[in-house]
């Protein structure tokens, strides 16, 4: 092996390990630099607590289960029609992952007729009880 060839397996060891224990080491330093100002300007540790507490509280969409369920069935339907064209009609990679697009995409937009479909019955349903 010459210099260069050895060269290869140290730069993969270092950056596989390397990369991800900087970028660990970063996002510490940051958050605890960003406490840090908070904790400058005068808040008491209970109001920095609190403050990280509300921002990572989302509303969380109750339909995601359904729309992952959706965009994963038609992927798959994609992915199956893609596959049976494919040998049967000795088609190109282009228009294989065309065909897997265009059925995620038919499954967003069946996910949005589902959910809208319930948010207005449910709107529709409190209106008529009141």
């Amino acid at each position: 092996m010459g210099g260069v060839e050895a060269l290869i397996p140290m730069v993969a060891i270092v950056f596989t390990f390397g990369i991800p224990g900087v970028i660990i080491f970063w996002w510490l330093y940051t958050k605890h630099r960003e406490r840090m100002r908070l904790i400058e300007k005068g808040l008491t540790p209970d109001e920095v607590k609190a403050y990280f507490s509300e921002t990572n509280n989302k509303p969380r969409n109750p339909y995601s289960s359904l729309k992952w369920g959706i965009l994963l069935t038609f992927l798959g339907i994609g992915i199956f029609l893609a596959n049976l064209f494919e040998g049967l009609y000795d088609l190109e990679e282009g228009v294989m992952m065309g065909i897997i697009v265009l059925f995620a995409g038919i499954g967003f937009l069946v996910y949005y007729g589902v959910v809208s479909s319930k948010l207005k019955n449910q709107i529709s349903g409190s209106t008529n009880i009141q």
